[in-house]
């Protein structure tokens, strides 16, 4: 298990495929000097990054803990709800990853 860490940063850096920088050579140059189509070449978009204004919504709940995974979470310091939070969604991608690749091997679906 990796390192528990109480800050989750979903800021991500923006990376521009070649099949992007492809499909912007392959453009319709007409549009470059339309006032309503501004010109905005890939090197625009270096610094830009994916998720840095993303916030999820969040539900207040409660729930029972056995006191032995209460201990080992606060034994990794503060923000011991915040590493339970990261875990439970390290565990839903995950999931998501493997139905979403056994949905698409499977035949029938």
């Amino acid at each position: 298990m990796r390192k528990a860490s109480t800050k989750i940063s979903s800021v991500k850096r923006l990376k521009i495929s070649e099949e992007t920088r492809l499909a912007y050579g392959k453009r319709d140059r007409r549009l470059d000097h339309d006032p309503d189509a501004p010109h905005l070449p890939p090197e625009y978009w270096s610094n830009a990054v994916i998720g840095k204004y993303y916030r999820p919504l969040k539900t207040q709940i409660s729930f029972r803990i056995d006191n032995e995974v209460l201990d080992w979470l606060k034994s990794k310091g503060g923000g011991h709800l915040s590493r339970i939070n990261e875990i439970l969604r390290d565990c839903v991608t995950r999931e998501r990853e493997i139905s979403g690749k056994q949905s698409r091997s499977s035949p029938g679906r």
